[in-house]
């Protein structure tokens, strides 16, 4: 991709900003010194707005600029499930998740687990979280992010891969380290703007260009007209068939979208990931932070405008009338179809010189927020449930902080070795990526349980959540292992995730009525009407989401 020199000021500019952004609103106050709060939670100061832009940063990444636009050419509009459904979700975790980790005064995820179960099990999550964040969440966002830049900038054969690795990393590493949370949080609000206009721009050009009338509502009806299989949102068996031959049914099985498994893994996600909920934890106040969760919900319905359309446009302007991919930039030289080329071949063929800049800045702020999000709850986590209960209960604000720090430097390190090798272990790859799928279900379970069920123990969340892997595996390996027995059947991987989530709550609820004999646990967290009521903004807010997302859903079935 050939830069102009308005194309690198334009990226450079937007790089500067953000470090001196990250800076500034990180310094220390004169006569205050960075304590554990002001680094881990951004001094609880954080506005709705600035708590909804870096809930969308942190959540938008490489995989969804990459991966969902190239999900878009090998799927359609019904891989848009994971954002518009996210949306909903958003919704009751602002409604029923925050009120009592708020009320808890929490910095962590798993100190959630320790107040209502035991530390034991507490330790046992925490540090399973940050052997996820460095070697799954850092590693994976480098090498996507490495991937998509060398694709964009260079030629693709891997030559600026490590440089891009390195670069991304220090970038995110200059601020984040040094601000915290508040550093990642203010600069995430200028990346979603950057976000959103140059997914937008990519978007609307891509429109123009393939309507033979140009114009982007003619772009728009004329791949609605064109491919309107694409823009079915609820799959049936068979009706999409992705360029290299998979039913895509097994990817998003019809109504599991909106009442099965997906609600597992965006709960999951959006509710106890210690990445995305961290910033919703250091809000002024619990209305304060319901307001960003709903301002977030609106982003997550604009989302497939920027992510997944710009995959329908490329896949129609490289099909001929059967479908069958014609674009060259799309096929390896084994006949396979490299879906993920989407977005980097519309950048590359169709954004103007002057706004190349501006684009491949959006793509950075994507990869950049969501490394530093990691980078701070990977460095809060360790210190605040490791480092602290485990090595230095006495520690100084000072020490605490440094020691975030430094946990921060090591895990990006760690990353940054193991990144540029994914490409070579691409089934071990999908084997991890699938593994934290295994065990959401069973986490998912015990939080589910600690939040809502008073009679649940810790012997049964423990129970709960060993289980909980076990039978995941029974239905992953099963039909694979022993296809030829009418017991074991092969189901889609969201129907797994949501049968193990109700197995593994089956489990908790057997063993903790065995262990308390119908009796409360003294752990069990009270709950009244009270600590569930939302301000009328909320719920108006809410309203609207449920009405439009609702829409969508009947207008694209």
């Amino acid at each position: 991709m050939d830069f102009s020199t308005i194309d690198i000021i334009i990226f450079v500019s937007y790089a500067l900003l953000i470090i001196g952004v990250g800076l500034y609103v990180s310094r220390d106050k004169k006569g205050h010194e960075k304590n554990a709060e002001d680094y881990f939670l951004a001094s609880k100061s954080l506005p709705w707005w600035a708590i909804g832009a870096s809930l969308i940063a942190a959540n938008i990444s490489a995989e969804q600029f990459i991966g969902m636009s190239g999900s878009g050419f090998a799927i359609g509009l019904a891989i848009a499930s994971y954002e518009w459904m996210g949306a909903i979700t958003l919704i009751v975790v602002g409604k029923y998740f925050l009120p009592i980790f708020i009320e808890k005064g929490l910095y962590t995820i798993p100190q959630f687990i320790e107040k209502r179960f035991s530390t034991n099990l507490k330790t046992i999550l925490a540090i399973f979280w940050i052997a996820l964040f460095v070697f799954v969440n850092l590693t994976t966002v480098l090498y996507l992010g490495g991937k998509a830049l060398d694709t964009i900038i260079g030629t693709g054969d891997g030559s600026l891969m490590l440089t891009s690795i390195i670069g991304l990393a220090l970038f995110a590493a200059i601020y984040s380290l040094w601000g915290g949370l508040s550093s990642v949080a203010w600069t995430d609000v200028v990346q979603v703007v950057v976000l959103v206009i140059g997914g937008l721009l990519t978007t609307f050009i891509g429109l123009d260009h393939v309507a033979p009338e140009g114009g982007i509502l003619n772009g728009l009806s004329h791949i609605y007209h064109t491919v309107p299989e694409k823009f079915s949102m609820i799959l049936s068996k068979g009706e999409i068939i992705t360029p290299n031959g998979k039913d895509a049914w097994w990817d998003l099985p019809g109504l599991a979208v909106i009442i099965g498994g997906m609600w597992v893994a965006n709960l999951y996600y959006w509710g106890f990931n210690q990445y995305i909920i961290q910033r919703t934890l250091a809000a002024k106040s619990l209305k304060e932070s319901q307001k960003g969760i709903i301002f977030a919900g609106f982003l997550k319905l604009l989302l497939p405008l920027l992510v997944v359309v710009p995959g329908i446009i490329a896949y129609v302007m490289n099909t001929d009338v059967s479908g069958a991919v014609v674009g060259l930039d799309f096929i390896n030289a084994d006949g396979s179809i490299v879906n993920d080329n989407a977005a980097p071949w519309l950048i590359k063929n169709f954004i103007p010189v002057g706004l190349k800049g501006l684009v491949l800045a959006a793509l950075a702020a994507a990869i950049v927020s969501s490394l530093a999000s990691m980078l701070n709850s990977t460095a809060t986590i360790f210190t605040m449930d490791i480092y602290l209960p485990y090595f230095n209960k006495a520690a100084s604000d000072k020490e605490t902080v440094n020691v975030g720090r430094i946990t921060a430097a090591v895990s990006l390190v760690i990353a940054i070795l193991i990144a540029p090798s994914l490409g070579n272990l691409g089934q071990v790859f999908q084997y991890i990526q699938e593994y934290t799928g295994v065990v959401s279900p069973g986490i998912l379970a015990v939080f589910l349980m600690g939040l809502f069920y008073k009679k649940a123990t810790n012997n049964a969340a423990i129970w709960g959540v060993m289980a909980s892997i076990p039978i995941a595996i029974f239905f992953k390996v099963g039909p694979k292992g022993w296809s030829d027995s009418a017991f074991f059947v092969d189901l889609p991987f969201l129907h797994q995730m949501g049968i193990t989530c109700l197995l593994s709550i089956a489990v908790i609820l057997l063993i903790s009525y065995i262990e308390g004999k119908g009796e409360d646990d003294a752990k069990g967290i009270p709950l009244s009407k009270s600590l569930f009521k939302t301000s009328a903004s909320f719920n108006v807010g809410a309203f609207m989401i449920l009405v439009i997302t609702a829409f969508l859903y009947a207008f694209f079935w």
